[in-house]
């Protein structure tokens, strides 16, 4: 750049000035810039922030009157302390160089940290407000914490007091079983291997060959801003707002407040006291055991008192068992002898009602109704055969006019089938009018011999008579006394009685012979 300054004369650059291209120019620019910047201190306040996937992290440095375009590159950031943030104050520290594919300057920060105490109270109370606007500090999110977890799982540095001191006091409070997630405590590693013990501890499956945790304690010491920053991030809020595992979080001493007590759904002020909420003292589970069994027992002899004496009362109430008896046997007793009488009377009133029946049965009327279906059944057997003879003719006829449509070959085949159908028909016909004359037949035998037992001479032979007088059969006293002679018919025969003689008693008249239906 200086050979260029002093070839030109005092009326511009000379015409044997040398050229340079727009690469050796940037290429000039970036070793003069770097070779006088190497090693800055800047101090500013973050303002545009870019994160990639690429893993660098693109920001601004500005003051109130210039911006400064500066670049963490991806192995730098992955160990820096505090993870820069817009509208914090900070110190970077690193080297200016240019970017000749935009003719810019920019500064390759190696470090980077708040500017002060009062620069990290800014910044976390900037990420508690935007959280708690998300509402993962809600109380309605937070659970309730199991009385007496089977598992505990315990995220800390295993190489501390913390986890000794946790130990210690699960041990004489009510000894559980203890899964340690070793974690860093401090430094960059710390919030992404909190963050990744928290989900690593929900992902375990219920029953699988290592227990899932009943509950989350994420511990550590007391320390300065700084060393507890970790569990300020906002990748361990949320790991701990997820939890699907209550957690108790037990991070620096009672004074110390991190943004991980206001996502967990319990803080302890120090490690030792979050074991005490983590399980109930042992002896004192015991103790009240004991005395809930002793009020028990206590309650249950009050109460089988309380029953037995109420049963006693309630017998006292209680008639004798044979007082209860004596009046079922007396009535018993009662029953039992109107029984006979009550069975004579009901045989004599159902006799009653039987002889009244049968004296309306009368046998002309039964006679009438037999000859009746006799003839009804002779008459349809009559009809019967020409109506058959019709059908048979009917369907021979039918079968000659079809075996003229059809060919001659076919026409034998067809007339076997038409032949033995009509042969099966006339077969299943005879076979249904045998059965109804013989079911005809049957009813008719079942008629006759209900109209046998129900004729008088049947009653005449249980012992009865028949009084007549004149003919007339004489049903009363009064009419038996004005008759002047009397006729009585036993089974055996007729008696006269006055004015006549006796009469020779006729056989009586059987029904004629019915003969065969068919």
């Amino acid at each position: 750049m200086s050979d260029l300054i002093d070839d030109e004369g005092p009326d511009g650059p000379s015409p044997n000035s040398p050229e340079y291209t727009v690469s050796e120019i940037s290429g000039a620019v970036k070793r003069t810039v770097e070779g006088a910047f190497s090693h800055v201190r800047v101090r500013g306040e973050v303002g545009r922030v870019s994160l990639p996937r690429s893993g660098h992290i693109y920001l601004d440095l500005k003051d109130d009157r210039n911006v400064l375009a500066s670049v963490i590159w991806k192995g730098t950031a992955q160990r820096l302390a505090t993870r820069p943030e817009e509208g914090m104050e900070v110190i970077a520290t690193g080297r200016l160089t240019t970017f000749g594919g935009q003719s810019r300057y920019q500064m390759v920060i190696e470090d980077i940290a708040p500017a002060g105490v009062g620069a990290l109270m800014a910044m976390l109370e900037k990420r508690k407000a935007a959280l708690a606007a998300e509402g993962l500090f809600a109380a309605e999110r937070k659970r309730a914490l199991p009385y007496l977890p089977r598992v505990i799982g315990v995220v800390t540095s295993p190489s501390g007091a913390v986890i000794r001191d946790i130990l210690h006091r699960l041990g004489d409070r009510f000894p559980r079983h203890v899964l340690i997630w070793p974690v860093a405590v401090q430094g960059a590693a710390c919030a992404p291997e909190v963050a990744r013990a928290i989900r690593g501890f929900n992902a375990l499956p219920e029953g699988g060959a290592i227990p899932r945790p009943d509950l989350l304690i994420v511990a550590r010491g007391g320390g300065s801003l700084e060393d507890l920053w970790g569990f300020n991030e906002e990748i361990v809020v949320r790991a701990a707002a997820e939890s699907d595992i209550p957690l108790i979080s037990a991070v620096g001493h009672e004074t110390d407040t991190t943004l991980i007590d206001y996502a967990a759904d319990r803080r302890a002020p120090t490690p030792t006291a979050a074991a005490e909420m983590a399980v109930p003292v042992r002896l004192d589970l015991i103790a009240a055991l004991d005395g809930l069994e002793a009020r028990r027992s206590a309650a249950l002899g009050r109460l089988l008192t309380q029953r037995r004496q109420r049963l006693a009362d309630l017998a006292r109430a209680l008639p004798r068992p044979e007082t209860l008896l004596n009046f079922a046997a007396q009535r018993l007793d009662r029953a039992a002898e109107r029984l006979p009488a009550a069975l004579s009377a009901r045989v004599a009133r159902e006799r009653l009602r039987l002889s009244e029946a049968a004296a309306v049965l009368r046998p002309a009327a039964l006679r009438r109704r037999v000859a009746d279906e006799r003839r009804r059944t002779e008459d349809r057997a009559a009809r019967i055969a020409p109506a058959l003879d019709r059908l048979v003719r009917q369907r021979r006829a039918e079968l000659v006019a079809l075996s003229r449509r059809l060919r001659p070959e076919l026409l034998d085949r067809r007339t076997v089938s038409g032949q033995e159908a009509l042969a099966r028909l006339e077969a299943r016909l005879r076979a249904a009018l045998a059965s109804d004359f013989d079911r005809r037949r049957a009813r008719l035998e079942a008629l006759e011999r209900m109209r046998a037992g129900l004729s008088y001479q049947e009653t005449l032979r249980r012992g009865f008579a028949v009084v007549r007088s004149g003919g007339q059969v004489v049903t009363t006293r009064a009419s038996a006394e004005q008759a002047g002679a009397l006729e009585i018919e036993f089974q055996d025969g007729r008696l006269a009685i006055g004015g006549r003689p006796p009469r020779r008693a006729r056989k009586t008249e059987e029904p004629p012979e019915q003969g065969s239906l068919l």
